[in-house]
Formats: structure tokens, sequence, C-alpha cells
């Protein structure tokens, strides 16, 4: 489903042919992160066949700029439990948000947050749900300066992550 945001970004749902500009904006950002002593996704953490997978599944979300261009996106979820666990409770996931170093404070982000928090209300749950490294502050103040509250952590045999999560009010 494509939608606008309120700040009149339109979000699609990713088409097969999306995946290379996928995987060359997460590049370009492992890339940006590794240079800047950022850690979050190690370059090449993300195989071709995962994107695929999840695509065909219709969890990935795109906002183009020119023609053939992926300037963000986002996967879109209603169970995580990879990340959650077997926690039942009703919550729209957010994973892979990015948006293009040359959208860099441009409020892109946050224009796809408020996209999938309305997703989320529009299905009628009350929570919405994320995460990023322990190893990446400023990520995880960027959240938190969104409205979302460290609940957690899940420990993987690479990493730890931080689980947050913010109340969604009701869809008017």
């Amino acid at each position: 489903m494509s939608a606008h945001t309120g700040a009149g970004v339109l979000v699609e749902p990713a088409r097969p042919d999306d995946v290379d500009a996928i995987l060359a904006l997460r590049a370009s950002l492992e890339d940006w992160m590794a240079e800047a002593g950022v850690v979050q996704w190690p370059r090449g953490s993300l195989p071709r066949e995962r994107v695929e997978v999840q695509l065909a599944a219709g969890e990935w979300h795109v906002v183009r700029g020119a023609p053939g261009e992926v300037v963000g996106t986002l996967r879109l979820l209603w169970a995580d439990p990879e990340f959650w666990g077997d926690d039942d409770t009703p919550a729209v996931y957010v994973h892979g948000l990015m948006s293009a170093i040359s959208r860099r404070g441009s409020g892109l982000g946050r224009a796809l947050l408020d996209w999938a928090a309305d997703r989320g209300r529009e299905a009628g749950v009350a929570v919405f749900r994320l995460d990023c490294r322990d190893t990446n502050p400023a990520l995880r103040a960027y959240y938190e300066g969104y409205g979302f509250t460290a609940v957690g952590h899940r420990d993987f045999p690479t990493f730890r992550a931080v689980l947050l999560e913010k109340p969604l009010d009701p869809a008017p």
C-alpha cells in the first residue's frame, strides 16, 4: 500500500527490481558507519538472499528519489521473534530503517517512522517497536528523541541489541 506521510513523503512497497537499490543504499551506509566509527551494521552483513525473501514477503517499503534511486527504506513487521522472542503483544516493528546520506537532516527518517506508526494505528495496535545495537548511542538517542523508551536487551553471538518501544495513540 503506497501512502504519503504527513511530511508528503511517498512510501510504497518495494518491488523485486528494488533489491539492488536497497543493497546499494545499505552498502553506502555501512561504508559511512565504518569510516565514522559507528558500530551498527558491519559491511556486507545483509545478504542479498535475505532481502529477496523479505521483499517477497512484503516487508520492505521504499521512498524513491530519481528514477531507479531508493533514498529511504524500512521493513515493516507485525511480529519479531528474532529480537523480541515469543512476546505476543500486538505491535508494529521496524527494521532496516535507512535514509540516504544525501537526505541527512531532511526529516526523511522521522517521516518513515511516522508512516510506520500510522500503519500500526490503522491496524489497531498500541505498541511500536524497534531496536539498535548497544554500540550505537547516537541512534538510540535519535529513537528516544522520537519517543521510544528502552525496555530491554537481546544478546546475539556478535552483538547486543537494545529493544525500544513507544506507545501508539489510537487512530483518529
